[in-house]
């Protein structure tokens, strides 16, 4: 692209999905209401699990931290996405379009991790039981935490960094609705096959490690299994598994097919949907998937609703 106007932008806008207002109302009143059961339903499993001394165990402590991801993640693009809707202006500041991309990324990068970890746990749990208590100590999980924070936001600030030091010229519009990296590599008049190597190496590498764990760790649970004698085993030994496979398999299945491409195959109006899977649905999706599925969730969730009602009821 020709160097027309090498001025860098102060803002940025955001193109959305419509700018007619009878497509707009409608999605406003859906997104308000996916995120709004978001905040609850992540918030309700932290504070659950911090309350209840049965569901201190590594696999509760990787699910609260999901739950915090998921909620940082969809807070990271709900609220400017609602604004948006209902302005005239869908506009973003540099920086704030700089502070989206980071705290997407890293949440994003992060969640990847403690998915796997999470297949680690059951790995263990399932395969070497009576290693569980030394492979999965309190410092060995919180290690696990800490460094996928940390690897979050490392693999963020590299794309981070590397995107805003292009130049940007021309028209400053951004055909998505919130401030990723292709659409803004995009909008760059210089050469961007650096940053697309990056994009393609970093998010690959953590990506596709973290989902080869995942597949290793269940095709060992798999063959542990189809060893166990007793149906009823089997089963419960899959059913401790199910919520975090299905987890899995949307989170994976949309962030594998947005990034992992070759930027000739991108379609922006095509990613705009699968973007709003993984950014705003899916953090909805995790606690109903690990709550309805789950029965010491449930329990628990009974037992401090009935603890609650109880005390107020005889105070």
């Amino acid at each position: 692209m020709p160097q027309e106007n090498s001025t860098a932008p102060t803002e940025f806008v955001l193109l959305g999905f419509s700018n007619r207002l009878e497509v707009e109302l409608p999605l406003f009143g859906l997104f308000l209401l996916v995120y709004a059961t978001t905040l609850v339903g992540n918030i309700g499993l932290v504070v659950l699990v911090q309350l209840n001394a049965r569901l201190h165990t590594p696999m509760y402590y990787f699910l609260s931290n999901l739950s915090f991801l998921d909620l940082s993640c969809s807070s990271a693009i709900a609220p400017k996405l609602l604004v948006n809707l209902l302005a005239q202006r869908k506009t973003i500041s540099l920086i704030g379009c700089a502070t989206q991309m980071f705290l997407f990324a890293a949440f994003a990068d992060a969640e990847c991790l403690i998915l796997a970890a999470m297949a680690y746990d059951r790995y263990v749990a399932i395969c070497h039981p009576l290693l569980y208590t030394v492979a999965v100590s309190r410092r060995v999980c919180t290690s696990m935490v800490a460094g996928a924070y940390l690897s979050g936001g490392l693999t963020s600030l590299a794309h981070t960094s590397f995107t805003f030091t292009l130049s940007f010229c021309g028209p400053n519009v951004i055909n998505h609705f919130f401030c990723d990296i292709p659409p803004l590599l995009e909008l760059s008049c210089s050469k961007t096959s650096v940053n697309e190597v990056l994009l393609f190496t970093l998010c690959g590498f953590i990506q596709t490690s973290t989902f080869l764990t995942i597949v290793i760790s269940y095709a060992c649970i798999l063959s542990t299994v189809l060893r166990v004698h007793g149906a009823d085993r089997r089963h419960r030994a899959f059913y401790t598994c199910t919520s975090h496979l299905t987890a899995v398999g949307l989170f994976y299945g949309s962030l594998l097919f947005t990034y992992l491409r070759p930027s000739s195959s991108y379609s922006l109006d095509t990613d705009k949907v699968m973007s709003a899977f993984y950014t705003v649905v899916f953090p909805m999706l995790n606690p109903l998937i690990y709550s309805l599925r789950n029965k010491e969730v449930k329990d628990a969730l009974r037992r401090t609703v009935e603890r609650r009602v109880f005390s107020q009821w005889f105070s």
